[in-house]
């Protein structure tokens, strides 16, 4: 049942796959440099704890739904993935709070694609934490100006939803051979209670993580990077099995 469940999981995170080839985890993200070991624990830390994630940069390719993907498998155990396919779906998560959910836009952008959403389906996505649910999506942009303007200018997004997506990483591309380089530049975050900031220079200042907690995911991402997991159905395993360590609690 326990891989049943790994499965499942990961097989929503392959239906994000745009490109073909295996969906990167985040060891690979972290062996590429796109990812500090201490960012990606921050990010398992968030993430672990309930934190809704979106993933921005301006150029197609650079890289958003594979960070996306990897960081979908820092969900909690109970919380399952689904995609954000249509208005039906989300309404469903906005009458129910259980079972709690993790709805995976693959991308804000206008258009048909699958899971793509914009104008009254994107406004009622965002209200799904309030519903006591998780988000997760990317979009074209390099900055939280540009996310904010497309967000919630342009769709008309409330202010206090778009706080409610409680972290936002900003990816940065540069051209060189023999291949691009991809790197997390910026990582915002907010409580709910006020404007997102960017803590990507200074996570013990953190208001979603405590220094303890980030301690913890750290050694969690440390164990995970020398015990060779690899596939992001490796890591997902490797996840699930330290969640108590994650937690502060003994195996149960």
């Amino acid at each position: 049942m326990h891989e049943d469940r790994i499965e499942r999981h990961c097989s929503e995170i392959d239906r994000c796959n745009q490109r073909g080839g295996r969906m990167l985890s985040i060891v690979d993200l972290v062996e590429a440099g796109t990812f500090s070991p201490r960012l990606a624990a921050y990010a398992l830390a968030a993430v672990n704890g309930g934190a809704s994630f979106m993933v921005g940069a301006n150029p197609g390719g650079a890289g958003k739904t594979t960070v996306m993907g990897a960081l979908l498998n820092f969900v909690p155990g109970g919380v399952k993935l689904a995609a954000a396919v249509d208005s039906a779906t989300i309404a469903a998560g906005l009458d129910s709070p259980r079972p709690r959910r993790c709805y995976v836009c693959h991308e804000i952008g206008a258009g048909s694609w699958f899971a793509y959403l914009w104008g009254q389906p994107l406004r009622d996505y965002f209200g799904l934490p309030a519903a006591g649910h998780m988000l997760a999506t990317n979009l074209h942009a390099d900055t939280l100006e540009e996310a904010h303007d497309q967000i919630v200018r342009r769709n008309g997004v409330p202010e206090a939803a778009f706080r409610r997506m409680s972290l936002a990483f900003f990816l940065q591309v540069r051209r060189s051979r023999p291949r691009a380089r991809r790197r997390i530049v910026g990582a915002w975050e907010s409580d709910g209670s006020e404007p997102h900031r960017n803590v990507i220079d200074d996570l013990s200042r953190s208001r979603l993580v405590s220094p303890e907690r980030l301690d913890r995911a750290r050694r969690v991402i440390d164990s995970m990077l020398d015990g060779g997991a690899r596939t992001i159905r490796d890591v997902r395993r490797f996840v699930l099995a330290q969640e108590h360590s994650l937690n502060g609690r003994a195996p149960s």
